[in-house]
């Protein structure tokens, strides 16, 4: 379900698949002490995990562990793997489950509690479980609409900066968006939908917004970069929906990934169509190496890591004391009012919201 490919960052990623992307020891080739037994931490991940080899190699010199990384398709994909495979888990740490599957991971069983070093530094406010600390915030992004700014300067119409928006008749046949069965973005942009009209008023916002020519592809890479006019992608595919669902962190990498790069972003963000994703990560229950697992934990809240991770997975970090790029500042929008469901209203509502979707959507 969860397949964040967030842009090029991500879409290099998941062509590297299963990667070492660390190498052992420090410069003088010696282990860290206190690291013992295998020197190997493998994380699970979907296919955007991200990481910079400097990063990685600052982790292995300060531990003494290598860091294998095994994407796994989608978050969704990746997460029910372990579910198939718990007790005998394929790695040691898990990375990528979100607020929107939290409780379909935690009601498995397959993470072992562990209070990572350093999580005193994250907002209480994402720590979903702190009760028993099964996993471990990591960061944060919000799913919004983005939209093609050449697009509606060429057609002088203003862009939709809200839900109502999106289904009145000038924005007809103009969004595409990822299904909900499938993909962690159009998950999040339905339950946007829960926060804003209600248990029951969402459905016929769906059925209005069908209605309004919505078009559903499968997955996040589809939609942004085939489908989406105003991504690099989606010109070069001749993509003919200028509207798509994405983050609010899409436009600051629309800039970076360009060349020549832009005075401003090509794309702009619909504020009001946002939904807050945090994602986690957590110590598999069986992890082989345990240790290891443990020490990566603590790395992936660290500042170093933190800061390293927003230009390359185009999130936010969760560490109070981590500076956002200042590619962010300039090019993002910034979210103050992105809706949010309840992780227990989620756990209880979320299979037949999916149901309930699907049948108005897809038939």
């Amino acid at each position: 379900m969860r397949s964040t490919k967030r842009l090029a960052a991500g879409a290099l990623a998941a062509a590297l698949g299963v990667a070492t992307l660390a190498a052992c020891g420090g410069s003088d080739g010696k282990k860290a002490s206190g690291a013992t037994g295998d020197k190997t931490v493998t994380l699970v991940s979907h296919d955007s995990f991200a990481a910079s080899d400097a990063v990685l190699k600052a982790f292995t010199a300060q531990t003494g562990y290598t860091v294998k990384v095994l994407k796994s398709g989608d978050a969704g994909a990746a997460l029910n793997q372990e579910i198939l495979t718990k007790g005998s888990p394929r790695g040691d740490v898990f990375f990528g489950v979100d607020n929107t599957l939290l409780s379909r991971a935690l009601d498995n069983g397959i993470f072992t509690p562990y209070t990572a070093k350093g999580l005193d530094r994250v907002s209480a406010d994402v720590q979903l479980d702190r009760a028993k600390h099964r996993v471990t915030p990591i960061d944060t992004g919000d799913i919004c609409v983005n939209y093609d700014k050449k697009y509606f300067a060429d057609k002088k119409l203003s862009p939709p900066q809200s839900f109502d928006d999106l289904i009145k008749p000038e924005y007809k046949d103009l969004l595409v968006t990822e299904n909900v069965a499938t993909s962690s973005p159009g998950l999040g942009f339905m339950l946007g939908s829960v926060a804003k009209y209600g248990d029951e008023g969402w459905q016929d916002y769906w059925t209005k917004l069908k209605a309004n020519g919505v078009k559903v592809v499968d997955g996040w890479e589809q939609a942004y970069n085939t489908d989406f006019s105003g991504s690099a992608g989606g010109k070069k595919a001749k993509g003919d929906r200028p509207l798509v669902v994405s983050y609010a962190s899409s436009p600051p990498a629309e800039v970076i990934y360009a060349d020549p790069k832009p005075t401003e972003a090509p794309t702009g963000v619909a504020t009001g169509t946002c939904f807050r994703q945090t994602e986690f990560a957590g110590l598999l229950n069986g992890a082989k190496n345990e240790a290891g697992g443990k020490a990566l934990l603590d790395f992936l809240i660290s500042k170093k890591f933190q800061e390293d991770m927003p230009l390359q997975m185009f999130v936010d970090p969760v560490a109070k004391d981590a500076a956002v790029p200042a590619e962010f500042t300039k090019f993002g929008a910034k979210i103050t009012d992105s809706a949010s469901v309840a992780p227990d209203k989620i756990a209880k509502n979320r299979d037949q919201w999916v149901k309930t979707w699907s049948s108005l959507v897809l038939k």
